[in-house]
């Protein structure tokens, strides 16, 4: 954009756990590069009991820009009993979001008064994680305009959307005995079964936050997506469309984080040690296994997915997160003589560096636990998935991965971790094969989705001219 004196700052409210605040930070820098208008981004911060060191992960990724800064709230007084969480995840979420908002009434207060400490600069408005709508009305009051980011895709906003009609008519969770049964959910071509839908939802305190959390939706200015306008077509478009009584929806991504991604659990030897290795593999030969940070298998699961491998037969790395609070080596989890037998074709590890593995050329699939930030990385560097959703929407993205998209193979789309259920190795083994010896189709597929990731992010790209217009909307006229 051309030369303007910088004039504006924006506020962003992350929720604080380590996926939606990487996204959002990349997000933020993004925004940095792209116009000059903007003085200084914001980041209001508090702490998790679940995720505590979150504001030194913050603070790690925004180092390398000195526009953004992190600003620390007080700690919550009375935060809801963890064990809410355990039993209605969504449920302890926002209630815990509600106890933040007179803490960020005072700091919004103190920052529209003074921005940044320059008269000169004026707050132009927040955007919020999708988690963080009960600070809505904190913006209303302060008359600024509120936008959600949404580190999901726009699948997910289309359930949004459907969830408060659905219950103005029935207001009652889902029925998981129901799972076959099918919603016209808009945005999908496809019929969406109840099994997929995020497993919350058929617990009563969690599907109430979830009504709540949609019912908040259309009170912004502007929806933000990562994702693109090509890849969830059907989408976009019936957003495009402008629904009744709901905001513009703006596919702003594919936001990925490819440098600046701090692990304080990879010792860097353990990093050379995966790339080494990758590098002596011949080309598209590996399967990656990794199911997130909190994607932790108990050790029945993990002995099926080892004769699975065996039964498969192709080179693997097989990264195995365990249980912090048990101190446990993923090895001890392994079948005895699994290592020594599988020494000349796998490698296990705890962290793998995510990114440097699907770049690698070595990398020629990855069973995915399908949250939505390794879904759009696995497109962008072309390596296609084999779906196995663990927990909160990564069922839905397996879905549309699946049967909306077609561009990954079903392993399984109504997994849930919490559910106990053990997947067989003969299952297994066979979505290996598929994703690895499969028809080409499906990867040429997948390299083309990544190569339009790309061209939508460039000038003139559906991504570019749309953050253009959400920045020219937010700050007020073109540069």
């Amino acid at each position: 954009m051309g030369k303007k004196e910088a004039e504006a700052e924006i506020i962003f409210v992350t929720y604080p756990i380590p996926g939606h605040l990487l996204v959002s930070i990349e997000f933020a820098k993004s925004l940095i590069k792209r116009d000059n208008r903007i003085h200084t981004i914001t980041f209001l911060h508090w702490t998790v009991p679940l995720s505590p060191q979150s504001n030194h992960f913050a603070r790690s990724l925004i180092a390398s820009e000195p526009r953004i800064r992190l600003v620390t709230l007080p700690d919550v007084q009375n935060p809801p009993p963890l064990e809410l969480f355990f039993q209605a995840a969504e449920a302890y979420i926002l209630d815990f979001n509600k106890k933040i908002v007179p803490l960020v009434r005072d700091a919004l207060s103190t920052l529209v008064s003074s921005p940044d400490g320059s008269d000169s600069v004026r707050v132009a408005g927040l955007v919020l994680d999708f988690f963080c709508v009960p600070l809505i009305q904190v913006a209303d009051e302060l008359n600024l305009p509120s936008y959600i980011f949404s580190t999901c895709n726009a699948g997910f906003v289309s359930m949004m959307k459907y969830l408060p009609e659905r219950h103005r008519r029935l207001a009652s969770k889902l029925d998981l005995s129901s799972g076959d049964v099918e919603h016209p959910i808009p945005g999908y071509v496809c019929s969406v079964p109840t099994k997929v839908l995020p497993p919350g939802q058929f617990v009563k305190e969690s599907y109430e936050a979830w009504v709540e959390i949609a019912e908040k939706f259309p009170s912004v200015k502007g929806i933000l997506v990562n994702s693109i306008e090509c890849l969830e077509k059907n989408a976009f478009d019936y957003f495009a469309r402008r629904p009744e009584n709901f905001p513009p929806v703006y596919p702003v991504g594919p936001v990925l984080s490819l440098v600046d991604r701090p692990s304080p659990d990879l010792d860097p030897s353990d990093r050379n040690r995966i790339m080494r290795w990758l590098d002596d593999q011949p080309e598209s030969s590996v399967v990656y296994i990794c199911f997130g940070s909190f994607g932790i298998h108990g050790e029945p699961q993990i002995e099926e997915i080892a004769r699975a491998l065996d039964l498969a037969g192709h080179r693997f790395l097989w990264s195995i997160r365990t249980n912090p609070t048990e101190k446990a080596s993923p090895y001890d989890l392994l079948p005895e003589g699994f290592i020594d037998r599988t020494a000349c074709k796998g490698l296990v590890c705890d962290w793998a560096p995510q990114v440097e593995v699907l770049a690698h050329k070595a990398t020629g699939g990855f069973v995915s636990h399908c949250g939505w930030n390794s879904v759009l990385e696995s497109l962008w560097f072309g390596v296609p998935i084999a779906t196995w959703p663990m927990y909160a929407e990564q069922q839905l993205n397996a879905f549309t991965m699946v049967k909306e998209l077609g561009l990954a193979v079903e392993l399984r789309l109504d997994y849930v971790s919490a559910y106990g259920k053990i997947v067989k190795a003969e299952e297994i083994a066979g979505a290996i094969r598929s994703l690895m010896d499969g028809k080409d189709t499906l990867r040429k597929n997948v390299k083309e989705m990544g190569e339009a990731a790309r061209k939508a992010l460039i000038d003139g790209g559906s991504s570019f001219v749309a953050v253009k217009r959400f920045l020219d909307e937010l700050i007020g006229g073109g540069v």
